[in-house]
């Protein structure tokens, strides 16, 4: 290719790849030859039968790619294109999966909703077809009376031959065609069907199922045994030619002080719309869910002809009432025995000498922190079952409570510590619960022991011994020697006979909660002292606040047990909640029973409660408002294993302070720590004491997060001498004066910039700077501060000794003269502590 001067220009040549030469010229005539590569324009033609789909394969020689796009990049926008159309076929069918379960679900529900209503038809058919039956059988009793009265008038006239012909041919005399009831049911059924066809009750292909239908809604209903039942009476009375008024039944309704409208209707049978309509007639306008008061219910009930009984809401509780037993069903039963004594006289040690077991080992500190109860069989084969109460000061109502379910005290004095506060609170409670008392002077093996003196201490406490000439026995035992043991049975079944005790086993259970706690794999666990009856598994009960269903009872040997008679300690397990140690176990006969009891008693409790706080005067808010001002308060929360543990840290709690700061309980309970007290505490800055109870992970998170303090203690002693200590830190520090010296004033003198300085001499002791000064005239003080400057000539000194002249001036006061005195002290603050 060459242009009009016959250079060679820079071109193009067709066909196929081929190398060629082209001449470029340059200025100043410079030329040059430069070979360069053509190429030909490939045309893809698709292969017969190859790629129908249409992805033709991507051009390779880039004719149909965008600028600077590489076949790695094209190849990857191919593999996400195929990818993409994958998961569209993919989408596709999942949807139309889902579309087809959808659709058989609607035909799943739409044949239930035909079946029910299928159903319904059927029932409703049967109970017609029973009332035309019945109305037909009596038609047909009426036409047979009819037709057996015809003959007979028939005979009475007075052509006797016409009479004779008469039964022959009057075709009312003849029974009635077979053809008759059938074409009358013919007729009925017609009847029916036309009925049917207007009503719209076949409506299975009447239209499109709607979703009240399908999910069983209002218009889809099953009508109750009793509206069937109903609807036939009506059926039947309207064929008998009338209604029949359904004998009213009349009814005595117990009314309470207050009642609510529907409980009202209920206890009379009445429908609720009725009473609701007679108290609006009386100008009362009141829903269902109102309460009422007993005059206005006593109208009611009087308007509906019932008979109105008047209770009390304490009469829920008479189901409860101790029934009087028959001498004949009363059988002996084992003695009670509560071992009572000071803290580490071997109370506990006794008793595990007379069971071989070891308890003190699992106690914490080696003292008793919860009541035990146990069951020990003698070598006679008696039954005695013994209390073990805790010895320590702060479980004072722990054995309190063992006190008035005892029948015999066994008070434990040790031989070498004599009587001790503990041993008078423990004989102050024996006497109160009037039981008989043993006295068991144990640690009688020590050398230091001195049983004649045990018994002459007790003589001062009005308990006289058998050795002193009384009527108490009195018994020398060793728990470590096993010393005296025997003496100790032979005194307690000696006792028990001639207490007689007795109870009837065949009665519904009554007893005692010894103590109760909070199990975390068990739920409420109560340990009960079955005092009267049988306490059997499945028995429904009551128990304080608290009721439930006896699920398990496990003895004290940790065994399953069906049953628990008279006199038997055992573990209940079954309540809806921890009762109170102490409270009374009665089983009921329905739950509901004790399910009421059990809220009556929480709503008295409750407003015993709120009555308390709102019985105050104007003189006791401004009393309080102003201990509040004066008192200091340490806030603490209290979690414990068991009920009796709790509560005698409260007592213990309610006796640290005095008059300037006091340790005040925000919440005491039994289990283990959570979020909700670890929120209270951090609302009230209060550390949470756990006693023989963890926190639980979210807890302890939570506390750490927020800054609350808990605490973890096993021994009683431990915890009450913290809070001391914290308590006593809150104590304003005492101060005291120390005198250190005086000076008089000899001469005043009045310097620029400083005021009035007194020049003094030192009579006594040393006047320091940093002291504390007063100013007396006449022996009256009439300043009290502190000294400006202390100058000895020109110099400004800590402090000049006695005989030594100085200078003085006092801070923001300058009324001093010749001869007044000076008085020099110190104060020093000193930690109080609670005793």
């Amino acid at each position: 290719m060459s242009d009009s001067d016959g250079k060679k220009t820079l071109g193009l040549r067709g066909g196929g790849s081929r190398p060629g030469n082209v001449k470029q010229s340059f200025s100043h005539g410079r030329t040059k030859n430069v070979v360069v590569e053509t190429k030909r324009k490939r045309v893809v033609v698709p292969k017969p039968g190859g790629n129908k789909g249409g992805n033709a394969a991507p051009a390779t020689d880039g004719s149909r790619r965008p600028a600077g796009i590489t076949d790695a990049e094209m190849s990857r926008r191919l593999k996400a294109l195929q990818a993409a159309k994958a998961r569209e076929v993919e989408d596709a069918a999942k949807r139309e999966a889902e579309e087809k379960a959808r659709e058989e679900e609607r035909a799943r529900r739409r044949a239930e909703a035909e079946a029910k209503e299928r159903e319904q038809r059927e029932a409703e058919e049967k109970a017609r077809q029973k009332a035309e039956e019945e109305e037909r059988k009596k038609r047909e009793a009426a036409e047979a009376a009819k037709r057996s009265a015809e003959p007979a008038a028939k005979t009475a006239a007075p052509a006797a031959g016409a009479g004779a012909a008469a039964p022959r041919n009057n075709p009312a005399s003849k029974p009635a065609p077979a053809q008759t009831p059938r074409k009358s049911d013919r007729e009925r059924e017609e009847r029916g069907r036309s009925a049917k066809a207007r009503t719209g009750d076949d409506n299975r292909r009447s239209g499109k199922l709607t979703l009240g239908q399908a999910t069983g809604g209002a218009g889809n209903r099953h009508r109750s045994m009793a509206s069937m039942k109903r609807k036939q009476e009506r059926a039947r009375q309207k064929a008998m030619g009338g209604t029949v008024e359904r004998e009213k039944v009349l009814r005595e309704v117990q009314l309470p002080e207050a009642i609510l409208v529907s409980e009202l209707a209920n206890r009379m049978s009445e429908r609720v719309g009725a009473v609701v309509k007679s108290l609006m007639q009386m100008g009362m306008m009141v829903t269902q869910n109102q309460t009422i008061d007993a005059d206005t219910a006593e109208l009611i009930i009087e308007e509906f002809g019932h008979k109105v009984v008047r209770v009390s809401a304490s009469d829920v509780e008479d189901v409860i009432n101790e029934v009087k037993d028959k001498e004949e069903d009363l059988k002996s039963r084992p003695p009670v025995i509560t071992i009572m004594g000071h803290v580490d006289h071997g109370k506990t040690s006794i008793l595990d000498a007379i069971r071989n077991a070891r308890v003190v080992a699992g106690e914490a500190g080696g003292i008793t922190q919860h009541i035990g109860a146990y069951q020990v069989t003698t070598e006679s084969g008696t039954v005695l079952s013994f209390l073990d109460t805790p010895g320590h000061a702060a479980f004072t109502s722990m054995r309190s409570r063992g006190a008035q379910v005892t029948d015999i005290v066994v008070l434990v004095v040790a031989a070498d510590d004599a009587v001790m506060p503990q041993t008078i609170e423990a004989i102050a409670h024996a006497k109160a619960a009037e039981v008989p008392m043993i006295v068991a002077i144990n640690k009688c093996d020590k050398p230091a022991a001195d049983p004649m003196k045990v018994r002459t201490d007790l003589l001062q406490h009005e308990v006289i011994v058998e050795a002193m000439s009384g009527d108490v026995q009195d018994v020398e035992v060793s728990a470590h020697t096993g010393q005296g043991l025997d003496q100790l049975l032979e005194a307690i079944a000696l006792q028990s006979e001639i207490l007689e005790l007795k109870a009837n086993p065949d009665r519904a259970a009554q007893g005692a909660v010894i103590e109760a706690q909070l199990d975390v794999g068990r739920g409420p666990v109560a340990t009960v002292l079955v005092q009267n009856g049988t306490l059997r598994q499945g028995d429904i009960f009551v128990v304080g606040e608290q009721y439930g269903k006896v699920r398990a009872l496990i003895n004290d040997k940790g065994e399953r047990v069906q049953e628990a008679g008279p006199s038997v300690p055992v573990e209940v397990l079954g309540l809806n909640g921890t009762p109170e140690a102490g409270d009374v176990l009665n089983v009921t006969d329905t739950e509901a029973q004790a399910r009421e009891i059990a809220e009556y008693r929480a709503q008295a409790a409750k407003d015993q409660r709120a009555a308390a706080g709102a019985a105050t005067t104007l003189e006791q808010l401004m009393q309080k408002a102003k201990d509040d001002e004066t008192v200091s308060e340490l806030p603490i929360l209290v979690k414990a294993d068991v009920q009796g543990s709790a509560e005698a840290i409260v007592q213990a709690m309610d006796k640290i302070g005095n008059e300037e700061v006091r340790v005040r309980v925000l919440h005491s309970g039994v289990g283990a720590i959570t979020e909700t007290d670890i929120a209270l505490a951090e609302a009230s800055g209060a550390p949470v004491m756990g006693f023989n109870v963890r926190a639980n992970t979210s807890a302890r998170n939570t506390a750490n997060q927020k800054g609350v303090e808990i605490r973890y203690y096993s021994v009683i002693y431990d915890l009450v001498d913290d809070v001391k200590k914290a308590a006593s830190g809150l104590l304003s520090a005492e101060i005291k004066e120390t005198f250190i010296g005086y000076a008089q004033i000899k001469d005043v003198f009045k310097v620029s910039n400083v005021g009035k300085v007194a020049g003094c001499l030192v009579t006594e002791g040393v006047a320091r700077r940093s002291a504390g000064v007063r100013l007396l005239r006449d022996n009256v003080v009439i300043h009290e501060g502190t000294l400006k400057t202390l100058k000895r000539f020109k110099d400004e000194v800590a402090e000049v000794q006695s005989g030594q002249e100085c200078g003085m001036a006092f801070e923001n006061y300058e009324d001093i003269r010749a001869d007044d005195v000076i008085e020099i002290f110190e104060r020093q603050e000193v930690e109080r502590n609670l005793d």
